[in-house]
């Protein structure tokens, strides 16, 4: 069947260019997320100053669109080529997308996790907080024995939501920055591959597919991952109905 062998050939021809796409996902979204552990730290800070810098911060990345701020970097880095980066001899590193793709997607996700964990702070149970107190912890231990845990299982279900988003985001790399030699993501070679014949059911599905499968990998993992934080609140197991007549009373 011709049809199913076009499907497995793409299939085979977009493998590699997926890879790109995990790669930019996967190199920013631990320092993204270490970057907004910081942030967060700064918003509740009683420094005034600090508390809203952070907010700037944050208001300036979600307030903004990805595209943008990929155009913005590339020209403001691009700007500063012939007077910082060449003398440095880094020219090759800096105006490349695979160091400014996960450098604009780790200022960008550290924003929208702080507010995740920020939203998290906020609720985690006041009558803890109150406990840890009363034993004496300091400010340090409150946070790494009680807070932090909290806060943690708050704000996991949408931090897998702002995981999932930011691995769909990877395919605006190569739309707003160069494509250098076979550097070609998944939406970059599917269009390609349309410019060729024209099919872009066939080539968008197939690469549709695998955001598909790889978002499901990562819902997977972060579930498991959640269960784990949840365990010490697994449900009793229901009862299993059993069929015992009384034939007396």
């Amino acid at each position: 069947m011709a049809w199913f062998d076009a499907i497995i050939n793409d299939i085979l021809i977009l493998a590699k260019p997926s890879l790109f796409n995990i790669y930019f996902a996967a190199s920013s979204i631990p320092i993204g997320f270490a970057f907004a552990i910081g942030l967060t730290l700064m918003r509740v800070s009683k420094n005034k100053i600090l508390s809203y810098l952070a907010a700037g911060y944050i208001y300036a990345f979600r307030g903004s669109p990805l595209f943008i701020q990929f155009f913005m970097f590339y020209s403001i880095i691009l700007s500063l080529n012939l007077t910082l980066w060449k003398p440095l001899g880094i020219d090759w590193i800096v105006l490349n997308p695979l160091f400014l793709g996960p450098f604009v997607l780790i200022l960008n996700t550290s924003a929208y996790s702080a507010q995740i964990l920020f939203g998290a702070y906020q609720n985690v149970p006041k009558g803890e907080i109150e406990a840890a107190r009363a034993f004496g912890m300091n400010r340090a231990q409150q946070f790494r024995s009680v807070i932090w845990p909290n806060m943690l299982r708050l704000a996991w279900p949408s931090y897998t939501n702002e995981v999932v988003f930011l691995f769909h985001s990877t395919a605006l790399v190569y739309f707003t920055l160069p494509v250098i030699n076979e550097q070609k993501d998944l939406m970059n070679k599917a269009g390609e591959l349309f410019e060729r014949d024209y099919n872009v059911f066939l080539h968008f599905s197939v690469a549709a597919l695998y955001f598909l499968v790889i978002s499901f990998v990562i819902f997977w993992a972060f579930g498991l991952f959640y269960k784990h934080l949840m365990r010490h609140n697994a449900s009793e197991k229901s009862p299993k109905i059993k069929f015992a007549p009384k034939y007396m009373r």
